[in-house]
This record gives C-alpha cells, sequence and structure tokens, in this order.
C-alpha cells in the first residue's frame, strides 16, 4: 500500500442502520482526506436509525446521505475498490461474504447493538454514545498507523487488535 492513497473502508454490519452508519461518518471525519468511509449491511433495514443521526448531529460529525444500503453494492461492476472491510457486529463476521475484488484486508471490530437496547430514551442514548466512543477509539487507532510502512501479516496484526481495544464505558 502506498503513502499517497486514498484507502477506501468498508463497515459492514446486519442492518446497516447503527453500527456501521456510525463508523463510516467516524472514519469521514476522522481520516482527514486518508480515508473514506462507506457502509452496508447482509440484510439492511433500509433506513437509518433516527437515534444514530440524531447523535452524529449532535457531535458535528457528517450525518447527510448516510443511508442504509447492501453490501452487494460494494461487490457489483464500478463500486469502489476496497483496501479494508470491518465487520462491527457478530453476525456479519459470521456470514458468507461476497467475493471482494482486489482481496481488501478484513478484521472484525465486533460492537454491542445500540438499536437492541430496550429502556427508556436516555437508556438507548447511552448505548448509542458508548457505541459511538468504542468506534471512534478504534478508528482513531487505525487512522494512526503507518499502512504504507507495515507488511501485510503486521497490518493484519495490528487490525485484529484493534477490534479487540476497550474503551471506557463513559460516553462522550
Amino acid at each position: 500500500m502506498t503513502a499517497n492513497k486514498l484507502y477506501n473502508v468498508l463497515f459492514l454490519c446486519t442492518g446497516n442502520s447503527a453500527r456501521s452508519i456510525l463508523a463510516e461518518s467516524l472514519l469521514n471525519h476522522w481520516g482527514h482526506g486518508k480515508f473514506r468511509g462507506f457502509s452496508a449491511g447482509s440484510f439492511p433495514k433500509g433506513q437509518v436509525d433516527p437515534l444514530a443521526v440524531e447523535l452524529l448531529q449532535r457531535m458535528n460529525l457528517p450525518a447527510e446521505n448516510l443511508r442504509s444500503k447492501s453490501w452487494h453494492e460494494f461487490a457489483a461492476p464500478g463500486a469502489p475498490p476496497l483496501d479494508f472491510i470491518f465487520t462491527v457486529c457478530d453476525n456479519a463476521a459470521g456470514e458468507v461474504c461476497p467475493v471482494w475484488p482486489g482481496k481488501p484486508m478484513t478484521a472484525h471490530w465486533g460492537i454491542a447493538d445500540p438499536a437492541a437496547v430496550e429502556g427508556t430514551d436516555a437508556e438507548k442514548a447511552f448505548a448509542f454514545r458508548k457505541a459511538l466512543k468504542q468506534l471512534e477509539t478504534r478508528i482513531k487507532l487505525f487512522t494512526s498507523l503507518p499502512i504504507a510502512s507495515l507488511d501485510s501479516a503486521t497490518l493484519q496484526a495490528r487490525l485484529r487488535e484493534i477490534g479487540k481495544s476497550h474503551t471506557a464505558t463513559e460516553p462522550a
């Protein structure tokens, strides 16, 4: 991988309504023009969770043009060439994925599903903030990697380590 390359990163989840959407926005914010984030789902819900959009807007993160879409869009001819694919939910990590042109590097960065939280509005909001903070920590670690100077095995190991990193339970 070269030093001045724009790296395309796809975040996968089952519904593509919360975690992968948050990750797409975060990477496009923290990627500083070196990374471009996308998100998709194996069984997309067809709409972005309103709590995800509200949180992104409140945190001054990109929230426009986000949509729930199928991962098949990224395996089709004319799709952006992918350099990295990260699964952010347990379901997507175990599913059979399409064949990705160019064989991007992959890793699993599982995050608890904030959209599955039942309870008060405050408890739901807390779950979304916690997921955002965990993803933000991992994305900052990822964007700080010297990708161009790492060999494939070392880079793959670092990507897996990032997926195991935890953050404090206090939200942003």
